[in-house]
């Protein structure tokens, strides 16, 4: 790979773990750790993306090299580089866990290309400082469900990390997936992750925590310098600055996972980005019915509290965490109470007008709000599949009677039996108004409905489809793998050699272990 132009600009100016011994232990006055990967006994090639490839500076050929094989299994580790693992701490379901840190991930290096700069991260690489009680790898299932899903939500306009790659170890991991006392082996995997960094919010909460402000000043600092460079003005408002931009991205990626029905399932603040972009794809989902009380999350199905509807709150919440991390540093409440009071009002504003595009209403009344909310009400009554409900709504025209309406959208119902009586009524009075709406907008039925088909996908990576790729890869058959990335590259696009994914979840899906609930196990 010898295009590929390192720079370790994180390393080399930010404090190290003087400590290189490769045990787990609390770490201290330190940002990262130096740690090689595992090596794998028999690592393979199972996918990988060019265009990522592309993206940090490694050409086609290269992606087949037995280099590309070892460096990204962790068998080898490239020249001029030292990998590392960062040290961060976090709130978990709400409760301080204190230190927590890459306890499965390894980052490779820092590679410029194109005037952009790019961190390689392995997942599931081995044991680290922060490993605790664990081994550091991690299994097919998760893996293929990870490398899969950052493609697919980059695809869908959602900040994301991105995937360069998919291995196998050759090793065999111990597993207990659903944390009941039946652990079992599976195909240990390896996923190259890329992003601008693996930063969170945890690795702020950690320096303040232990009270170590002048590494908590000078990684401020570098992260304004390296990520946020529009930043300028005296060292207070600059971080302020920077508390804005991270308040910001975060409530715009908030607004991607609403609108196209993404449920992270984990949002603890260690698993959230300062670049506002979606990491760790643990126990995520889509939703299949309409249901803002939904969890993919095991871990959570008791309280629910990084269900689909609290995620914009959990995201402030978090943000108030971040916000009490830089507090030294700014000695200030009230700016940043006020950052965080405008999370909601400004989540408020981008939500309504999002909402309003998926519905193809490009202009703004007062009856608007009350038109999605009783929408959202609505679609509740009986199980209404999301994508496939907005995906065919764009087909209603303005002529059409609010019967004719429902008769377009009847494939979304999982049960079409219930809409009858009160629920028919409600639909019914809903397309009504919604019909009327349309008729007060200055747009063609053709022109808005492409409109619509740029927010609404027609495909998503519904966890059943995932299950069925990684049945089949576990059986060492990939093309599932490569189909359902190939289908996931366009998902606004028709596509109609793939139509049999425009479908809703299978009946067999609805509980079955991987389809309806997952675990953080992997």
């Amino acid at each position: 790979m010898k295009n590929l132009k390192i720079n370790n600009r994180f390393t080399n100016e930010l404090p190290a773990d003087t400590n290189e011994t490769n045990e787990v232990r609390q770490v201290s006055n330190a940002v990262f750790s130096f740690v090689n990967p595992t090596t794998p006994s028999s690592p393979k090639l199972i996918h990988a993306s060019e265009e990522v490839a592309k993206l940090v500076g490694i050409t086609e050929d290269e992606i087949h090299s037995e280099s590309f094989l070892n460096v990204f299994s962790g068998k080898e580790v490239l020249p001029h580089t030292r990998p590392y693992a960062i040290c961060y701490a976090g709130h978990q379901f709400g409760n301080w866990a204190g230190q927590l840190g890459d306890g499965r991930a390894i980052n490779l290096t820092e590679v410029e290309h194109d005037d952009a700069f790019f961190t390689l991260q392995l997942k599931g690489a081995g044991k680290t400082p922060y490993s605790r009680t664990a081994d550091g790898l991690a299994v097919l299932r998760s893996s293929v469900r990870e490398y899969l899903c950052a493609e697919a939500m980059h695809y869908l306009g959602v900040p994301t990390t991105r995937s360069l790659s998919l291995m196998l170890s050759g090793d065999q991991v111990l597993r207990d997936i659903l944390y009941n006392g039946n652990p079992a082996y599976e195909k240990g995997a390896i996923v190259c992750r890329v992003a601008p960094s693996f930063i969170r919010f945890g690795s702020f909460e950690m320096l303040t925590a232990r009270n170590e402000l002048k590494n908590l000043k000078q990684f401020v600092e570098y992260n304004i310098k390296y990520y946020f460079p529009e930043i300028k003005g005296e060292p207070k408002e600059q971080y302020l600055q920077f508390f804005q931009k991270v308040v910001d991205t975060t409530r715009e990626m908030i607004v991607h996972w609403q609108r196209v029905g993404f449920v992270h399932g984990v949002m603890n603040t260690d698993n959230m980005s300062i670049h506002g972009i979606t990491i760790d794809y643990g126990p995520y989902g889509w939703l299949e019915n309409y249901d803002p009380n939904w969890t993919p999350n095991t871990t959570d199905s008791q309280n629910r509290r990084y269900r689909f509807g609290n995620q914009p709150q959990i995201a402030q919440w978090n943000l108030y965490q971040l916000a009490n991390a830089i507090y030294p540093l700014i000695n200030e409440a009230e700016p940043l109470e006020k950052i965080l009071a405008s999370f909601i009002t400004d989540y408020d504003s981008d939500y309504k007008t999002m909402f309003l595009n998926k519905l193809g209403l490009f202009t703004s009344t007062e009856s608007d709000s009350k038109l999605i909310a009783d929408l959202e009400a609505t679609l509740q009554l009986s199980e209404t599949d999301m994508t496939l409900f907005f995906r065919n709504l764009s087909k209603v025209k303005k002529e059409d009677s609010a019967n004719k309406a429902l008769e377009i959208i009847q494939d979304a119902f999982y049960l079409p039996e219930e809409i009858t009586g009160e629920i028919l009524d409600f639909w019914t009075k809903w397309f009504t108004i919604y019909i009327e709406r349309l008729n007060a907008e200055n747009l063609s039925d053709e022109s808005r409905s492409q409109k619509m088909n740029l927010v609404n996908p027609k495909y998503v990576l519904r966890n059943y489809m995932s299950q069925l790729a990684i049945d089949t890869a576990d059986q060492g058959d990939y093309s599932l793998i490569n189909e359902l990335y190939l289908l996931l590259q366009k998902p606004y696009d028709e596509q109609p050699e793939f139509e049999k994914w425009f479908a809703k979840r299978p009946d067999w899906a609805r509980s079955k272990v991987g389809c309806s609930m997952l675990s953080c196990s992997s």
